[in-house]
């Protein structure tokens, strides 16, 4: 399914289309990563090791060459870790540097920002912005970044984690799943110069997801790997679409783009468009 089609005719209804990957297959992509790397391993092992030995070269290398500054292998390994566990969550950076205190000897603020910013010039960690439409009062509006990585496996090798650990505890999973929708809708994209971003309220009415595009048109997505959470994910798409729609109303001026697409990415087998428009697409089965 062509995320350029979707776009172009947002009324396409989506019927019968099957996902390639099993539950099983999702999880070990997800540890395996995206490298290119990786297609060359001839066992799974092999093809699993790659993610971690750019981790070890991370840790002990190139954290420090990035920027000429000499860094601690065993704090960096800390600050991922810390990372990963946050990993898809509006963790705060406070709460993060408590995390990485218990296990190192001290981790001031401005140690760990130049930890992070290091690792952000190396494109390991890649947080999401928050989207601030002004559908509520400002206040209402969580602004904090959602952290993320630019590969799940990653995450997934700084836990020291494996496929078949995350088959057995698929509620951590469902963390690793977004960050791989978030990476395959960042490449997917990319010939519309897209961006992401997240919206979040006090309220708790949220969207994993707001892909945007440069001219303008938006998605509003949410992750859900299986099919149980589809009804209150739609929900919460619905409900942001309204909000959108009842500012407009009162908008004697410059009217707010409604959003193009409400897509639910899932981990599930079947694509389709569900009555009230919103569109059900298993990961595997998106493409430019």
């Amino acid at each position: 399914i062509s995320l350029t089609e979707l776009f172009n005719n947002p009324d396409l209804v989506i019927d019968g289309k099957t996902s390639k990957l099993d539950i099983k297959q999702l999880i070990f992509a997800s540890c395996r990563g995206g490298w290119p790397a990786s297609l060359l391993g001839t066992t799974s092992r092999a093809k699993l090791l790659v993610a971690k030995n750019y981790l070890q070269s991370v840790c002990s290398s190139d954290i420090s060459t990035v920027d000429g500054v000499d860094r601690n292998e065993k704090l960096a390994r800390e600050i991922l870790r810390t990372y990963a566990r946050n990993i898809s969550t509006l963790a705060k950076k406070s709460k993060m540097i408590q995390d990485v205190a218990l296990t190192t000897e001290s981790c001031t603020e401005p140690t760990f920002d130049s930890y992070v910013s290091a690792l952000e010039k190396l494109f390991v960690i890649q947080d999401i912005d928050s989207w601030s439409p002004a559908v509520r009062s400002a206040t209402a509006i969580r602004r904090g970044k959602k952290r993320g990585f630019t590969d799940p496996s990653i995450a997934v090798a700084a836990l020291g984690l494996s496929p078949e650990l995350l088959q057995m505890d698929l509620k951590t999973y469902g963390f690793i799943f977004e960050c791989m929708a978030m990476r395959d809708l960042r490449a997917y994209s990319q010939s519309s110069y897209g961006s992401i971003s997240y919206y979040h309220d006090r309220y708790d009415l949220e969207a994993d997801a707001v892909l945007h595009l440069d001219d303008g048109r938006y998605a509003l997505i949410e992750f859900k790997l299986g099919g149980a959470e589809i009804d209150m994910g739609a929900k919460h798409l619905l409900e942001i679409r309204e909000l959108v729609r009842k500012k407009n109303e009162k908008e004697t001026q410059i009217k707010m783009r409604e959003p193009d697409l409400l897509l639910i990415i899932t981990g599930g087998p079947i694509a389709y468009t569900r009555p009230d428009g919103v569109k059900i697409i298993p990961l595997a089965c998106l493409k430019n």
